[in-house]
């Protein structure tokens, strides 16, 4: 890492508010649980009608209440999500672990990515059972599904793009780092460091204690 990672500046500065509110991120985010609480809440408040003809509340989007209970899940798990990640973004320039930044960016490409999927197919269900939808019925509040797709449509918009921001993060994130390098421990190309000696020894150096051999039989007294 040189001056950054994943995005961040390296972990010890102080936090700036203005400039956090100010990313893509966290404009993109701040929008998504938005939206995302005006759909399941308007669903929850006005998603359901009691028809003369029934005792129970049906779902405005062609009575169909498996279409309504996917789109409060989906918005809720959303409202969550965009939640943690926003305080997650607010803390990763503190985060010093390289790893632990990559697992959050990863984490954040791939809810982005599923929910940019699952709100898909949520305003095409949505949007396929509303045009199914009898207009007989005069309480029927047509203003709260027409607010359903369309907030269920700028979802789509808002979490891919925060998928493409994540994508760029993880991309800036992996370019930080040397691919390059290589162990030396299994690097079999680099060579051994030079021995601190360049040749054996040439030839038989005589010890400096000299050890005369006496004759056998002669005595010699030690000298006072």
């Amino acid at each position: 890492m040189q001056g950054s990672a994943y995005g961040a500046s390296l972990a010890g500065g102080t936090f700036d508010f203005l400039g956090f509110v100010k990313q893509p991120q966290t404009i993109l985010r701040c929008l998504s649980w938005l939206f995302s609480i005006v759909v399941f809440a308007t669903i929850t408040a006005e998603g359901y009608i009691n028809p003369a003809s029934q005792q129970d509340a049906k779902c405005i989007f062609n009575g169909n209440d498996s279409a309504c209970s996917y789109g409060v899940g989906i918005g809720v798990l959303a409202f969550l999500a965009c939640v943690i990640f926003i305080i997650l973004d607010a803390y990763f320039p503190q985060i010093s672990n390289a790893k632990e930044r990559k697992y959050i960016v990863i984490g954040d490409l791939v809810f982005s990515a599923v929910w940019t999927l699952l709100w898909f197919i949520c305003f095409c269900v949505l949007a396929n059972q509303w045009a199914n939808t009898s207009t007989e019925e005069s309480t029927q509040p047509g203003d709260a599904a027409r607010a359903v797709l369309s907030f269920s449509f700028f979802s789509i918009i808002t979490f891919a793009l925060l998928t493409y921001f994540a994508y760029g993060r993880y991309r800036q994130g992996v370019n930080d780092f040397d691919q390059d390098y290589r162990d030396p421990v299994g690097d079999q190309t680099t060579p051994y460091p030079a021995a601190p000696y360049t040749s054996g020894p040439t030839g038989y150096q005589q010890s400096p204690f000299t050890n005369n051999q006496e004759q056998p039989g002669e005595y010699q007294p030690p000298a006072y």
